[in-house]
């Protein structure tokens, strides 16, 4: 580790269950040489499900960007209170796309905390090393792991993990955190979002945050370009971009705001800005739109 770098340091100050001794055997199919967003991130926030190639990746990032941590930690946070508010409302089926590890801040430790011991959740990712360790820290018959390419609707939904913990007749809120913006425009992020809406029952939510496109922060676009070479692509969008994902849904208070400012009243601490800006916004199906069905999902 380079507990002495900016990364590292801020790391320290926040602390994190460990949940591993580093990332546990490798399947064939993937190549440690390569880093990968969630492995990064893990790194960023002091986990130890990394390899080497994600620590430099990290330090490169830290280097260009160096309160990424601090955007680590406002999506983090946000999904935190995104999670909390909704089952507070009694919505009990959680479908967390692009996942990434399910460490400390995760949906069903979320729940847990809040007292809601009936929630069920089911992470998707794409990365098998991601899904393999989640399937062996997820407490069983509660929650699942499935390795999926979240664009893939029917088959994220129609799966036999969500076919076991969902009731379709039941609200699902739907996480989308820190993730579109891996999605390119000839992509249609939006259309994903709208055949998730499609077929979930009235009622489900839509928790999501995008990165922006903006002039207002100094580095936004170098931090981009970096995260874009060294991770993952990271496509910026537009506040109207942004906001055309939640056609369909029923913006809930305060609307589409700076991640770091949603709902903040929820939470004890509050992140200063960041390079790499954000929007994130919480938007509900509302009654009386009938379900597609997965079935139906093309």
């Amino acid at each position: 580790m380079w507990a002495d770098t900016a990364v590292g340091l801020a790391a320290g100050r926040e602390r994190r269950v460990r949940v591993s001794q580093g990332p546990g055997p490798v399947p064939s199919a993937v190549d440690p040489t390569q880093p990968c967003i969630a492995r990064v991130y893990d790194c960023i926030l002091g986990g130890t499900v990394n390899f080497e190639a994600d620590r430099q990746a990290a330090r490169r990032l830290a280097e260009a960007m160096p309160d990424l941590p601090n955007v680590v930690r406002v999506n983090r946070a946000f999904a935190v209170r995104a999670v909390r508010l909704l089952a507070a409302a009694g919505i009990r089926q959680f479908l967390d796309l692009g996942s990434g590890l399910a460490t400390r801040g995760a949906a069903h430790e979320v729940t847990r905390e809040a007292g809601v011991e009936d929630a069920r959740v089911l992470y998707v990712d794409h990365d098998p090393v991601v899904v393999a360790h989640n399937q062996l820290l997820l407490p069983e018959g509660t929650c699942a792991a499935l390795r999926a390419d979240l664009r893939d609707t029917a088959g994220v939904l129609g799966s036999p993990q969500a076919r076991r913990l969902f009731d379709p007749d039941r609200p699902t809120a739907v996480l989308m955190i820190a993730v579109l913006h891996g999605i390119p425009h000839a992509g249609r992020p939006a259309d994903v979002v709208a055949r998730y809406c499609d077929a979930l029952t009235p009622g489900s939510c839509l928790a999501l945050s995008h990165a922006e496109d903006t002039q207002r922060l100094a580095g936004t676009f170098q931090a981009a370009r970096v995260h874009s070479q060294d991770i993952a692509p990271i496509h910026l969008r537009t506040r109207s971009e942004i906001a055309a994902f939640f056609n369909g849904w029923e913006l809930v208070e305060p609307g589409l705001v700076p991640t770091r400012d949603w709902r903040a009243d929820l939470a004890g601490a509050r992140y200063g800005p960041a390079r790499l800006s954000g929007l994130a916004g919480v938007g509900c199906k509302p009654w009386g739109v009938p379900a597609a069905g997965a079935a139906s999902v093309k």
